[in-house]
């Protein structure tokens, strides 16, 4: 009851502001069917991303090169926009909605959702309040037990760099939202709220509420199915895997993690385990996971455009 309550009075704060709409990503022609899967496919970014930056010609995409792959291979694929910064309850509302538009749109009762980061708990909130919405979910190392390197953050709360930081960050989430095309009052902003859902007490709390999926174990794999809705992560262990990429800097925050082992930069291995491990150990770091910057990795590691296609046809052949 406390739930609906809570969804309730958060849809409410939404249905006063436009709604941002997802966007439907569509190639022209089809090279096959590899990831034609029976619901659509629905992406949601982390923490300060975005669907595009910039416009078609002259923007980049949060899930570089992977979403027009997809669709390539028959996938009905969509980018969604939630608040930047913001609470996992606050962006979940706005996915809910997103989530609705879709299924309106398409004809379909359900759609599979993937989240990467902080749109892991974004994703998990949807399938806790809106179980009907969801045929699938699939996070990308996101911090399911916190983030150490949020807990560092979160140090300047009662502090005097509180409300410089703050400011900082939350002009950043509407810049972020400017940039795609959208006011940014059209969208919350609350950065204190979001290095709150990432910390490990927030986690543990956001856990009590929505276990669906969650390991019972230190590092172990969750239920891989519950309520009728299916279960899967992937998560790298990389940090520095190419010394001309910006995300280098990852080296540095990592060492925040486990003393710099088992980690992708900003989420531990273990934290990013839920429901059926695809792989935990990919040389991956934080942005690697989803092709950025613009492809750049680590010589021998997969294709992240190449793993993501693989995951569809697994959702395919599951029948989602």
């Amino acid at each position: 009851m406390r739930l609906i309550i809570s969804s309730i009075l958060l849809s409410s704060i939404f249905n006063t502001a436009q709604a941002i709409p997802a966007e439907q990503i569509t190639q022209r022609f089809h090279t096959s069917n590899y990831a034609q899967t029976k619901y659509p496919i629905v992406f949601n970014h982390g923490m300060a991303g975005f669907a595009r930056l910039g416009t078609d010609v002259a923007g980049v995409d949060y899930w570089y090169q992977i979403l027009p792959n997809l669709a390539k291979n028959g996938a009905n694929v969509w980018a969604t926009r939630v608040s930047p910064l913001n609470s996992s309850e606050v962006r979940g509302e706005q996915l809910i909605q997103q989530v609705e538009q879709i299924i309106a749109i398409t004809g379909k009762p359900k759609v599979n959702l993937i989240g990467h980061s902080h749109g892991g708990p974004t994703i998990r909130y949807v399938a806790g309040i809106r179980p009907d919405l969801v045929a699938s979910l699939t996070t990308i190392s996101a911090p399911h037990k916190g983030s150490p390197v949020a807990d560092a953050v979160l140090t300047v709360q009662n502090t005097a760099l509180e409300a410089p930081v703050v400011t900082l960050m939350n002009t950043l989430s509407r810049i972020i939202t400017l940039v795609q095309g959208f006011k940014p009052s059209q969208l919350p902003h609350d950065s204190l709220a979001a290095g709150i859902s990432l910390s490990t007490t927030g986690s543990v709390e956001f856990n009590k509420k929505f276990p669906l999926g969650m390991p019972t174990t230190s590092c172990g794999e969750g239920a891989y199915q519950q309520n009728g809705i299916y279960f899967y992560s992937f998560s790298g262990v990389g940090q520095v895997t190419n010394l001309i990429d910006l995300d280098s800097a990852l080296g540095i925050t990592g060492l925040l993690i486990n003393k710099g082992q088992d980690n992708d930069g900003l989420v531990s291995r273990c934290s990013a385990k839920f429901g059926k491990t695809i792989r935990d150990n990919l040389n991956w770091n934080h942005l690697d996971e989803v092709n950025q910057f613009l492809g750049l990795k680590a010589i021998f590691a997969p294709d992240p455009v190449d793993v993501y296609r693989q995951h569809a046809n697994r959702l395919k052949l599951q029948g989602l």
